[in-house]
């Protein structure tokens, strides 16, 4: 299985627009980022975790030709804004995309995209076969996935477990009911959104605290700002199974 971030950043991304702090004017390309997704590759599947506003450029710079599913963490626009890009894969495939995610997600996209469900519908708008999903294993062809309640801030939210690989992004609480869905990991990805503490995301220092408690053999920190700091500095003070994904960074399970 080939994981590949499509996007490590924040709502904002990084640079944030019209800040001059050395983040934002950083010259390394680690501290660039997108809107934060996820691209999930196998024999058997082809899925991107969120579409957010960056979705086309995403598709485009890592050369991306196949897409079997969408999964949706939650409705916030940063998240979902780019699902109308899906259009080129459906079709490719000729038939409508499966989108996986909670009520409050599916409920989102029929309000967003409401032009993909009218009955007359303008020719060449996408077609989506919606799966609302809470907490029961599903399959996409034939690889099991398994979604995680979270909580964000107050806003039920998933993540998703793909083989021993979990996905966990815009996540302030992991419910006790949870931390069993999340045992033998060979890879852990997990939102460390600054330093400082926020109501509606881990910081560094609380994702650095669920990944002592979850314990898998390497981790990964996505859904970054700014104001975390630069990549190169932050990633020498990481323990030695914990890394900072950037954009483009790619994983082999």
């Amino acid at each position: 299985m080939e994981i590949t971030f499509l996007g490590t950043g924040t709502s904002t991304g990084v640079p944030l627009i019209g800040c001059r702090c050395p983040v934002c004017c950083s010259d390394d390309t680690r501290d660039r980022r997108f809107r934060s997704s996820l691209y999930v590759k196998s024999n058997d599947i082809a899925i991107v975790i969120d579409t957010g506003p960056d979705f086309r450029t995403q598709m485009l710079e890592n050369h991306i030709e196949r897409l079997d599913a969408a999964l949706i963490t939650h409705p916030h626009k940063d998240h979902l804004a780019g699902l109308d890009d899906v259009k080129p894969f459906i079709w490719m495939n000729q038939k409508a995309l499966p989108v996986y995610g909670n009520k409050d997600a599916m409920d989102a996209v029929r309000n967003d995209f409401a032009y993909a469900f009218e009955k007359l519908r303008y020719p060449g708008t996408p077609t989506f076969d919606l799966h609302e999903i809470e907490k029961e294993p599903f399959t996409v062809n034939n690889t099991e996935i398994i979604p995680i309640p979270l909580l964000h801030y107050r806003m039920p939210v998933l993540g998703y477990r793909i083989g021993n690989m979990a996905y966990i992004t815009d996540t302030s609480t992991i419910p006790d009911h949870s931390f069993p869905l999340l045992k033998n990991l060979e890879i852990l990805i997990i939102n460390a959104l600054r330093k400082k503490p926020h109501i509606a995301h881990f910081s560094l220092s609380e994702a650095l605290q669920m990944i002592d408690a979850i314990a898998p053999k390497k981790a990964f920190l996505t859904h970054v700002g700014h104001d975390l700091g630069l990549y190169e500095e932050v990633a020498k003070t990481l323990p030695e199974n914990v890394w900072l994904a950037y954009d483009g960074m790619k994983l082999i399970l």
